[in-house]
């Protein structure tokens, strides 16, 4: 065979993913606050889209213009339209759809799909923004406030100026959200120029202002304030701040010799200690509280679970056909007419992708509460073992979509607000070899054991795992402790002391 160059034609297959599939993927992944940010972009950018009802004038007019608009799209998921190919999937989804035929964002028709078994419907978003009801508006009770740098300045204004005023302002600049200042005081004075007793003075009176104990460089320092101001530092008072590492090892016996006093004593001013704040910044400012607004809302009505998306967070999107005619007949090149026919395409595939998205929230949705009917009706120990591949498996979609689906989104229902991630969670072994618990539901009863138990007979890790063998769950003592631990609950010895401590502070 000779060597050389030439030229060979090949035929083969691909997926490419389109501008449009790809804009379909990301709408799944966008809660409803991101998505209506996304579609406020999307409506600037292109004329023919608009939020809310249109005029009846436009409405009535979508039949006279429907010559001139490419074909109603299919109705297929992602997960189709993916499969079936690029090409073939923008001539499903490319095109222009009824305006009226989602201007109430309705899924009632697919609630024959969503029956399962458990009497479960998607109900219609018709903007109520709840199931029942309305949401509380959560954006009007968030009001601004002053942050902590501005209280304190407006203080240190009234009572400081010149240069004094200037370091002040500096020092409160190095302080942060809970109130500590994080500065090194020499080198700061350095920084700025000044003498170091100039910045100790003007510290020790940035450390007078409110709230108390702001301004302290670590927390004996700002406890130490806090106790001044009480008066309540006295030297055995200072000797305990100075030693808060043995009050966190519950080390009583030799507390007591360091500050000279009895058991009676000790406890007062161990008391004492529990009331300061030991982050006093937190109690200005501190920005806006940002509540989780959940995209699903989840509700029982006579044995039937009601699942409604949160159209209160999600503008109406609609094509404005009539405009799209006038615009239509007053084009006069060809550039034009195909821009304005592109304008059309996009409006349209969103709108589409729009109702798609939410039909498959919805679907995935249903079959999360199918799968943790138990935990919806019981509680958090009621919570079974779940994977993506389950609910995909399911309803028939990819794994990867389901994930998607599931990303930053939040479900509310009667027991409070959970992200869609929270029921997916992994499976413990049963010890009767009966049907496996989610590491969720084995957290929950590790939590119930340990605040049950007796102050005079703290459990180990290795009874915590007798006892929830009693209870069914094969569980490792190491398995044991992480949970434990990623509860926030101390070990044994640790749970022993902080019960002895509040034994004898009652």
């Amino acid at each position: 065979m000779a060597l050389g160059p030439r030229l060979d034609l090949r035929q083969s297959q691909s997926l490419v993913m389109t501008p449009q599939l790809q804009q379909a993927i990301k709408l799944l992944a966008l809660s409803n606050l991101e998505l209506e940010t996304y579609i406020a972009e999307e409506i600037e950018k292109n004329p023919l889209l608009e939020t809310g009802d249109l005029s009846a004038e436009a409405k009535s007019d979508d039949g006279d213009n429907g010559a001139d608009l490419p074909p109603e799209p299919g109705s297929q998921g992602s997960d189709e339209i993916l499969s079936s190919g690029p090409a073939e999937a923008e001539s499903k989804l490319d095109m222009a759809g009824d305006a009226d035929q989602f201007s109430n964002n309705s899924l009632s028709e697919s609630d024959g799909a969503l029956d399962g078994g458990l009497g479960l419907n998607g109900t219609s978003n018709s903007g109520s923004g709840a199931v029942g009801g309305e949401a509380p508006d959560f954006e009007n009770m968030l009001v601004a406030e002053t942050t902590l740098a501005e209280h304190l300045m407006e203080q240190a204004g009234a009572i400081l100026s010149g240069a004094d005023l200037f370091i002040a302002q500096h020092l409160i600049d190095q302080i942060d959200e809970c109130g500590y200042l994080q500065a090194d005081l020499l080198e700061f004075a350095h920084r700025l120029g000044v003498q170091l007793d100039d910045v100790k003075r003007v510290l020790a009176e940035v450390q007078n202002l409110e709230p108390v104990g702001v301004g302290a460089r670590d927390l004996a320092e700002c406890l130490a304030l806090q106790a001044k101001e009480a008066d309540r530092y006295d030297p055995a008072m200072a000797r305990l701040i100075d030693n808060l590492d043995l009050l966190a090892k519950g080390a009583l016996p030799q507390l007591k010799r360091i500050c000279g006093v009895d058991d009676e004593d000790l406890m007062d001013m161990i008391s004492e200690i529990r009331a300061y704040d030991p982050k006093p910044g937190c109690k200005i400012g501190g920005g806006d509280v940002q509540a989780v607004v959940p995209d699903i809302f989840i509700a029982e009505r006579s044995g039937k679970w009601l699942i409604e998306i949160n159209s209160a967070t999600l503008p109406k999107v609609l094509v404005n056909r009539t405009y799209f005619t006038e615009l239509k007949d007053g084009a006069q090149d060809k550039a034009s007419k195909e821009w304005l026919n592109d304008c059309m395409a996009d409006a349209s595939w969103l709108v589409k992708a729009l109702d798609q998205r939410q039909r498959t929230i919805i679907k995935v949705a249903t079959e999360i509460v199918k799968q943790q009917e138990n935990f919806f009706r019981e509680g958090v120990a009621h919570l079974r073992p779940l994977t993506l591949k389950n609910v995909a498996d399911k309803i028939e979609m990819h794994e990867s979509t389901v994930s998607r689906v599931t990303s930053n989104k939040y479900l509310s229902c009667s027991r409070g607000t959970f992200e869609l991630k929270y029921f997916f969670t992994s499976g413990i072994q049963s010890s009767t070899g009966g049907e496996a618990a989610s590491a969720e539901a084995v957290k929950s009863h590790i939590k119930a054991l340990i605040d049950n138990e007796d102050p005079k007979k703290i459990l180990s890790d290795d009874k915590l795992v007798a006892l929830l063998k009693d209870k069914g769950f094969d569980i490792a003592r190491r398995t044991v402790a992480k949970y434990r631990e990623a509860l926030g609950l101390g070990s044994s010895v640790q749970r022993r002391r902080q019960k002895a401590l509040e034994g004898k502070a009652a």
